[in-house]
């Protein structure tokens, strides 16, 4: 009588434990399924396109497998420190004047000093002016009192000449950066390399001549007055009055893209204006007379400025000019408040375009030079695709025979997970939208060795909990609990080594930590999580008496 209580008692406790289990087993189940199709998705478009269904993207291709361009520029950092120093020779000119501090003149040498000339007994003043006002700049010495009165130089100190470069530098590559980002390059690197060199890889560029263009265009536009007056073609012949200068535009045609004739432009010399007051600039289309322009966005300075601008200078010709260039030259008609103006000179829509770009991503802060350039043909590219792909197809069959000759049944459960594995990894990289190179195909098949580990962990200990007589759901279990813990602290190493590979690696470095770090989380997905559905639907079934081990 015990014993059949017993039995009732054990009885819908057991089928309860069967009945979570078997829920247990229909959501992980359905997780994998969803996962997969998720995967499937994200894939599809590297194989298909033109579904409106399907995500713009696949897999991206890096430098060395589609081609591209190498490039490493130097910034001129000395042409940076002569532009702040114009900046300091004007603001210390104003500074001058307003505290009523008589001077003569305030030039810069060839030496990159300031030069600031006056009377003796001004000389004291302008010293004290410095010394509170421009700490930044050093007394480098004083001369005899001339002609022009006392003399007195001063330069940079070390550690302002330094913070210049360094922000130059930083400035340029961000700038570059915005520029190549509004340009449309797939995962393009860019990076500082060494004290003032910059690291540019544009993979699958198709045209390197006008990423150049666009990345070494200065951009530094000006607005200027037209002087009307003066003899522009004695300017050219015997050189600009004083406060005058000479600069060229190109005559306007039906044809945009057409060779024209360059034509000289008497300007005064003082900016009105520079781009440091625009917001934003975008390219419009106007009647067919006017064609192709850019229209600037003016910020509240600018807007303000360019008001009292056109309000002081009505009827005289305004010229905008970009890294030294006349682009066009209007007349002011009218006071123009609404913080808006435009840049017209016959563009093509490109050419408008690039215009657009450089004006909207900013100026550089200084001029840059291209020290090296390389480019990759697609042909170089299709051949490493090839040979990449080649490498990882027979590094798999290899894999693939290997377990399933010396684990049978279970070495085909793992052939399976590696395939899955595989799957989820290139679906994550096409889902995240990240760059698979060389180096990253090199990963990928690093990781399916990492894989097989994981599945060796787990078939040995499976076959020695056989070896000990245990069931098979009870050689399963013990199996999964005493491997997952080596698998876990093994790729747990693996994982933070690329984590730190990625963080301070240079391109083809990262490309292999991003594939490497994916697919070690595809590895656990699939070689525990996706085996053990398996093993547990085939004990639920009780059609799994003995394992293929």
């Amino acid at each position: 009588m015990a014993r059949r209580c017993k039995a009732a008692a054990v009885g819908p406790a057991h089928r309860f434990g069967k009945r979570v289990m078997g829920q247990s087993l229909v959501i992980r189940l359905v997780l994998l399924v969803v996962c997969t199709a998720a995967a499937g998705f994200y894939l599809a478009p590297s194989f298909v396109s033109g579904l409106w269904f399907l995500p713009e993207v696949g897999i991206r291709l890096g430098l060395d497998l589609q081609g591209g361009s190498h490039l490493v520029l130097e910034v001129e950092v000395e042409k940076a420190v002569e532009n702040r120093l114009r900046r300091v020779r004007s603001a210390l000119r104003d500074e001058l004047r307003e505290r009523g501090v008589a001077f003569g003149r305030i030039e810069i040498d060839d030496a990159r000093e300031l030069v600031v000339t006056a009377s003796q007994d001004q000389m004291q003043r302008i010293r004290d002016l410095l010394s509170t006002e421009f700490p930044q700049l050093e007394i480098s010495g004083s001369g005899a009192a001339g002609q022009d009165g006392a003399e007195l130089r001063a330069v940079f100190s070390a550690r302002e000449l330094e913070e210049i470069s360094d922000f130059a530098v930083d400035q340029t590559l961000e700038t570059i950066r915005n520029r190549i980002d509004q340009f449309g390059v797939t995962e393009p690197t860019i990076q500082r390399q060494g004290r003032r060199d910059i690291l540019v890889q544009l993979p699958g560029i198709q045209d390197p001549e006008r990423a150049k263009a666009l990345i070494g265009k200065t951009a530094l536009l000006e607005f200027k007055l037209v002087d009307e007056r003066g003899d522009v073609e004695q300017a050219v012949r015997s050189g600009a009055p004083p406060g005058r200068e000479v600069l060229f535009g190109y005559e306007s045609t039906d044809s945009p893209g057409l060779r024209r004739d360059k034509i000289p432009y008497l300007l005064e010399a003082r900016t009105l204006m520079t781009g440091d007051a625009i917001a934003d600039a975008n390219v419009r289309r106007g009647d067919q007379l006017e064609g192709v322009y850019v229209e600037l966005a003016l910020n509240s300075v600018g807007s303000t400025a360019f008001d009292r601008l056109t309000a002081e200078n009505v009827g005289r010709l305004l010229a905008i000019v970009l890294d030294g260039r006349v682009y066009s030259a209007p007349q002011i008609r009218e006071r123009i408040s609404g913080g808006v103006a435009s840049i017209t000179g016959n563009f093509s829509f490109q050419e408008a375009r690039d215009l657009a770009i450089v004006l909207r991503a900013g100026a550089l802060p200084a001029p840059v030079e291209i020290l090296e350039e390389r480019t990759v043909g697609p042909s170089l590219g299709r051949d490493s695709v090839r040979q990449g792909v080649t490498s990882f197809i027979l590094g798999s069959i290899l894999v693939l025979v290997f377990m399933a000759a010396y684990y049978r049944g279970a070495g085909l459960l793992a052939d399976v997970a590696l395939v899955l594995n595989v799957f989820f990894m290139m679906a994550v990289l096409a889902g995240f939208e990240a760059v698979l190179t060389l180096p990253g195909i090199a990963g990928v098949i690093l990781t399916l060795g990492m894989a097989v580990d994981a599945n060796v962990l787990i078939n040995e200990r499976i076959r020695e909990e056989v070896r000990n007589g245990k069931t098979a759901r009870s050689a399963v279990d013990t199996g999964y609990e005493r491997a997952i813990p080596a698998i876990l602290d093994s790729n747990l190493t693996t994982f933070l080594a690329g984590v730190i590979l990625f963080q301070f690696g240079t391109g083809p470095v990262r490309g292999f930590a991003v594939t490497l770090c994916v697919g070690i989380l595809t590895t656990v997905v699939s070689a525990v999580y996706g085996t053990r559905i398996y093993y547990d639907y085939r004990l639920a079934r009780r059609n799994l008496a003995r394992l293929s081990l």
